[in-house]
């Protein structure tokens, strides 16, 4: 890294449906000091925006203080993001469609702004700074109340045509299976997310689905109990099922799985690589490594931050 290329901070916004987080970054993805606020459950947009635009005051006031110059923000958001702009498709978020961020923030801190898809943000934090770093070809996943993702293709992000593509959660699994929150049928999210697996091990014991949570079943899985034992078996099978169809397509360098569940430890992501190398093509697989993330919580901003070093140098 060059002198001159030592010195470069931003902003990182990291926007959830319960937290904005924020973080002022450097760009060799160290956080100097972070921050979150809650985001209120009914809320309406321009509540989401006066959230985000306090969490940014609170970083830039910070780096006043220690006479840093930021570069500019990044900021990571639900739903489809193209051009700073949120589209639509953040059901989490009243009302968050038609957001200009990048035009609104910008004209409020007189700073460049960029924005991206958050589980965009998340899978670049890890290129970046974590699990990835140094690959080129990677895919991402973030398994969680729903799966995302991110494609990184020769070094750079994926997402189709004007952004829209990307939805890993989406590929179909199950012909005519089970129904989506998207309005298809037998989607790799309904079989394989942190909230299917809860559903699916609610029915088999006939616990009340809000005394679980992934953690349990994890534990109870580790303790050798039937049902859990069953519920992990098919939740990671199908997640092999879903890499795979990535692997054959893409040839990764690198899978790395995401979300709160993916801490696990060591033997789920073993049993996640079992399945997806058992259905994946052999000559596709020869150079992948499925991976756990590393960044956790802080994976959003640090890739938040990092959209303004990779674009604006």
């Amino acid at each position: 890294m060059s002198k001159e290329d030592q010195f470069k901070y931003a902003v990182g916004v990291d926007l959830g449906g319960t937290f904005v987080k924020v973080a002022l970054v450097s760009n060799n993805g160290d956080l100097l000091f972070k921050d979150k606020l809650p985001v209120r459950v009914e809320g309406t947009k321009d509540d989401v925006l006066e959230t985000i635009k306090s969490g940014i005051q609170t970083i830039i006031a910070h780096a006043d203080e220690n006479r840093i110059d930021i570069t500019g923000i990044g900021i990571g958001s639900p739903g489809i993001v193209y051009d700073g702009i949120v589209h639509g498709g953040a059901d989490n978020l009243n009302g968050w469609k038609n957001v200009d961020l990048a035009a609104y923030f910008s004209k409020e801190f007189d700073l460049p702004v960029l924005a991206d898809n958050d589980a965009n943000v998340m899978g670049l934090g890890e290129v970046a700074y974590g699990a990835a770093k140094g690959s080129t070809d990677v895919i991402f996943i973030t398994v969680g109340t729903g799966i995302g993702g991110a494609i990184f293709v020769n070094g750079k992000l994926y997402g189709g045509h004007k952004n829209r593509g990307a939805e890993l959660g989406h590929i179909t699994v199950e012909h005519n299976g089970i129904e989506c929150n998207c309005g298809g049928r037998g989607c790799l999210e309904v079989y394989a997310s942190t909230t299917a697996l809860i559903k699916q091990y609610a029915v088999q014991t006939g616990k009340d689905i809000k005394s679980i949570d992934g953690r349990y079943i994890v534990e109870r899985f580790k303790d050798s109990e039937e049902h859990a034992v069953k519920c992990i078996e098919d939740h990671t099978d199908y997640l092999g099922h879903g890499i795979a169809g990535f692997i054959n397509i893409f040839s990764p360098q690198k899978v790395i799985i995401g979300g709160g569940i993916s801490e696990a430890g060591k033997f789920y992501i073993d049993m996640i690589q079992k399945a997806a190398f058992n259905y994946a093509m052999p000559d596709c697989a020869k150079n992948t490594h499925i991976a756990g993330a590393k960044l956790g919580n802080d994976a959003g901003c640090l890739g938040a931050a990092s959209l303004i070093f990779e674009n604006l140098n």
